[in-house]
């Protein structure tokens, strides 16, 4: 392999031991350094790595403080905590600072190199999309299996392009974003475009799992492993066997349950009630969920080892509000199927200035909606401003009615971005590799900008 690893330990022995089981994961190019401060020279003096293992008590360097150096040095390395410390607070902030993941010590072989060839997955990942340099996006190899996904945002363009290089895996994948987002309609996508797609995909609502049937719904059971059980039952695992099981909202999975779950993603075996034969679990994992799952954890409601796993692969659909390049073609998409092409009803010019000033809490769920009413009362006339929500005429009324004066001084361009960039900036914990990121700028170009607002 030509990834290039440096391994960051104050614990000489401990670093022997990660060279070697590296070593004998097929890596080969593998740096040691038992002092932080020698290690952030290596990269303010050029050096670059695929990847950082990284202790967190070191006394030369706090391993949090030498994680946000190399990823405002170097944002491209993806960095892995390995640490003792097995606090929940202190794992989501690494995370927050641009971690991959956070291992506690000790760790096993299979832990260690699985989340290592994960990291090294999302840099390549990363690498080909070249999403801080590239102002054209990379086109989808095949557009087939993302058919009925309609948009023109940039950004969500760029997670159908990671949606795709994913698919080519078995990598678990995690799909958040708000309600209405079209989070299922993605992992469809995934699936089709996976070695997977002649294969079953099962879908389960976890709201509509209980706690004492999830055993028998999700491995099965035999007939007669208890009373009441007169005929065999397959699961879930088992009917997605050489497919893809789609777990939606796996934020409200209670806690009890989720160990379960993690066994059968850490073995790849489950076990049918009423039998002792291990099955294997020949499946790929895709989850979804509106919930903030950083947050799940620092409440100890979802655990933490259950979400790296479930995280192999991270897509983000953002909420229709900050992609409203998309409310036309979707209108357009929703017109076809409620009214049919030969009878296309028209929107009026007033209509789609009220609908694309509309901030749509309920997402694209909500826009189809509100154009099926909306047809329904034209009866195939034109699409008049009477026949939407008062909600949404409302909000265009509010918006209209604002002027200039009401809305306090006119602020420049300059004075704009700036007031962005520095929001941004705050809520990402002054972090600049993750605020360029999601500003979508370049590292060098937010670093002179922020240099002459007077931040550092």
């Amino acid at each position: 392999m030509d990834d290039s690893i440096i391994v960051i330990d104050d614990d000489p022995d401990y670093l022997d031991i990660l060279r070697r089981r590296l070593a004998g994961a097929g890596f080969h190019d593998i740096t040691v350094e038992a002092d932080a401060l020698k290690a952030v020279q290596r990269f303010a003096e050029g050096e670059r790595f695929h990847l950082a293992l990284i202790d967190i008590n070191m006394p030369e360097m706090n391993g949090m403080v030498l994680l946000d150096h190399i990823k405002n040095t170097c944002p491209d390395t993806e960095c892995i905590i390995i640490t003792a410390v097995n606090e929940v607070h202190v794992a989501v902030a690494c995370i927050r600072k641009g971690a991959y993941d956070y291992l506690v010590k000790p760790v096993s072989k299979e832990n260690l190199t699985l989340s290592v060839h994960r990291a090294l997955e999302r840099k390549h990942l990363l690498d080909i999309l070249d999403i801080d340099k590239k102002k054209t996006l990379p086109k989808l190899t095949d557009t087939s299996p993302f058919r009925g996904i309609v948009t023109r945002s940039r950004n969500v363009l760029k997670v159908l392009k990671e949606a795709e290089l994913h698919a080519h895996s078995d990598v678990p994948i995690l799909i958040t974003g708000e309600s209405g987002t079209g989070k299922e309609l993605l992992a469809k996508a995934v699936h089709r475009a996976s070695s997977r797609a002649s294969r079953p995909m099962t879908t389960v609502n976890m709201a509509a799992v209980t706690e004492s049937l999830f055993d028998a719904e999700f491995f099965g059971h035999a007939k007669g492993a208890f009373t009441g059980a007169d005929k065999a039952r397959i699961g879930y695992l088992e009917h997605a066997d050489g497919g893809t099981l789609f777990l939606d909202e796996i934020g409200i999975l209670p806690i009890s349950l989720q160990g379960k779950l993690l066994r059968v993603l850490q073995d790849g075996e489950y076990m049918k009630i009423g039998t002792n034969q291990p099955r294997r679990a020949d499946v790929r994992i895709i989850t979804a969920t509106n919930e903030d799952m950083e947050q799940l954890i620092e409440q100890r409601k979802f655990r933490q080892d259950l979400y790296y796993r479930l995280r192999g692969g991270w897509l983000h659909l953002p909420p229709l509000r900050e992609r409203r390049a998309d409310i036309p073609p979707l209108i357009n998409l929703f017109l076809d199927e409620f009214c049919g092409e030969k009878d296309r009803c028209r929107v009026d010019v007033q209509t789609m200035a009220l609908l694309m000033n509309h901030d749509y809490p309920g997402n694209i769920r909500e826009l189809r909606a509100i154009i099926q009413s909306a047809v329904n009362l034209a009866r195939k006339g034109p699409i008049l401003p009477r026949y939407l929500p008062e909600t949404v005429r409302q909000a265009g009324r509010s918006h209209e009615a604002e002027s200039p004066r009401e809305q306090g001084p006119i602020l420049t361009l300059a004075q704009i971005e700036k007031a962005h960039i520095l929001k941004v900036y705050r809520r990402f914990d002054r972090n600049k590799s993750l605020t360029a990121r999601r500003l979508d700028i370049g590292l060098n170009t937010l670093r002179r900008k922020l240099s002459s607002y007077g931040e550092k």
